[in-house]
């Protein structure tokens, strides 16, 4: 089965519209994992607009499964990663002012200070991903450097997927995610994918790509439990990745 690791961003970012404890972050992560996620993801940005630093703290001390810290590893998140010793940390090339994560690694161009980054967090026994694109060289330089995972940046997919309407166009939406799933396990990488994977389109990428690990699903999950009610929300998920 592929595991669920639940991004809790967005109960960050409502809690802190009012300034206050509500929602509290740490007893909606704990509810997760209760509902029956496998992981709890954070995603902390320099101007702390929804996770703060605190709260990565602060959830070391109370996630009892997998723990995943994402962020450019600037020097403030290497020193908070190394601090907390996470899981997993996942590295993603977003600019501090971005709205979301937009890129991929270019792990040719910046071999070698992902390396030196790597090295570091491996050092603490700390499992290490790198947010990539579907691209077959990307990959395997991924595997150079010394990842341990890589976690596909699936929007193209998502939106295509959205479009589609028939079996074929489906399959082209998912078809270079299979490419390099494949080039990911032949270089001894594990896989992991997020971004705007959602109920409507998860069972169809899970379905399609070998060796599948794990998922980090915050935005969507989020928007759907408004609807269906978190707990509810996590099964849905949860039953689509068996």
């Amino acid at each position: 089965m592929t595991k669920l690791s639940v991004n809790v961003n967005k109960i960050a970012t409502l809690r802190n519209a009012r300034g206050g404890n509500m929602p509290n972050l740490l007893q909606v992560s704990s509810d997760i994992e209760r509902f029956g996620a496998q992981g709890i993801t954070i995603h902390p940005r320099p101007d702390e607009r929804h996770i703060k630093y605190n709260d990565a703290r602060a959830l070391k001390s109370i996630v009892t499964t997998e723990f995943n810290i994402e962020g450019n590893p600037n020097q403030k998140f290497i020193d908070l990663v190394l601090d907390i010793n996470p899981t997993q940390v996942t590295l993603v090339p977003d600019a501090e002012d971005a709205i979301t994560s937009s890129a991929g690694w270019d792990t040719i161009k910046h071999h070698d200070f992902l390396k030196d980054v790597i090295a570091t967090f491996k050092a603490k026994g700390i499992r290490t991903s790198i947010f990539v694109a579907p691209k077959v060289a990307i990959i395997k330089n991924a595997a150079k450097i010394g990842a341990d995972r890589i976690e596909l940046y699936t929007e193209s997919y998502a939106e295509n997927f959205s479009k589609a309407t028939n079996e074929t166009e489906k399959h082209n939406a998912v078809s270079a995610f299979i490419t390099a799933a494949k080039m990911a396990t032949t270089v001894g990488l594990g896989i992991n994918a997020g971004h705007d994977l959602s109920l409507d389109n998860i069972q169809y990428f899970k379905k399609n790509i070998p060796n599948l690990l794990e998922v980090s699903i915050g935005h969507a999950l989020i928007c759907e439990s408004l609807y269906f009610g978190l707990e509810n929300v996590v099964n849905m998920y949860l039953n689509k990745l068996k």
